[in-house]
């Protein structure tokens, strides 16, 4: 991906506000609309004044790769990039400016156990969990990361269920990987009655971005705002003072987390900027 397609935002050296935000259904409809282009634009627009103005750091805490989320960007017409992408999960951040386009933290990731997670491992527990008859399906479409695994889990019943997903993070644990589990969106592009199934490195995660982002920075967490809309939001939604979900997050999400934005998609993102970023 061509990073010059897009605009950079204006550097800020010592930021005081901070946003993250998922990406897909979040920051990213997948229902493109002429208004909700226009509300992109708006909202955009405002990003920029409020870096200028404020001091506001914006970046994206995403479970896709980048290209994905550049390509993404590209077809829903946005201009700037963030200040940051951290991608995969939160297994990688790119930081984007003038001088250094997408520029990776090997800070970020010298945190690693590199000799704990491995295909190998995953593997293994996988077919572990196939031998108790826990079914995982490789989600191949998300492509190959070098940090993150990502399965499906279909749904058999509500009471099979709850028991099989406890397991599966029992296993996970117990093999040392940390792992994310939550509904899926299908609006995302995702499957019906299906879970997502990811797996990845101890330390990493939305939540562990949060943190590590705000010590690097020396921003106040009672300065750090961030979005979601699914069940793999509420850590990060949590690590923050204001953390929203958007009107339109799952209900799943909506059970874990009563603090909702006013609009939908860019435009609960708008209102909640302009009214907390002064």
């Amino acid at each position: 991906m061509d990073y010059n397609l897009f605009r950079t935002l204006p550097e800020i050296p010592n930021p005081k506000y901070i946003v993250f935000s998922d990406f897909d259904e979040t920051y990213f409809p997948h229902q493109l609309t002429a208004e909700r282009k226009s509300q992109i634009q708006a909202l955009e627009q405002t990003i920029v004044e409020k870096s200028r103005v404020s001091g506001l750091l914006f970046g994206l805490v995403t479970g896709s790769d980048i290209e994905a989320v550049l390509e993404k960007m590209k077809r829903g017409g946005f201009q700037y990039l963030p200040h940051f992408i951290a991608s995969d999960l939160g297994t990688e951040i790119h930081y984007f400016n003038k001088l250094k386009q997408g520029e990776i933290d090997e800070e970020w990731l010298s945190r690693f156990d590199n000799d704990n997670y491995h295909p190998d491992k995953i593997k293994e527990i996988v077919d572990l969990l196939a031998s108790k008859n826990i079914a995982l399906d490789s989600q191949s479409q998300m492509g190959a990361s070098k940090y993150k695994s990502n399965y499906y889990y279909f749904c058999k019943n509500k009471e099979d269920d709850q028991l099989n997903l406890n397991h599966i993070r029992q296993v996970a644990s117990d093999f040392k990987i940390s792992i994310n589990i939550n509904q899926c969106n299908p609006l995302a592009g995702d499957p019906e009655n299906a879970y997502d199934i990811d797996f990845i490195p101890l330390g990493t995660g939305k939540d562990e971005i949060v943190r590590y982002i705000l010590a690097k920075f020396k921003i106040d967490r009672q300065n750090a705002i961030a979005f979601g809309d699914s069940g793999n939001d509420l850590k990060m939604l949590q690590a923050v003072k204001f953390g929203y979900l958007l009107e339109n997050a799952t209900s799943e999400a909506k059970n874990g987390h009563g603090r909702l934005t006013v609009g939908s998609y860019s435009e609960g993102i708008l209102n909640t900027i302009k009214e907390l970023v002064v």
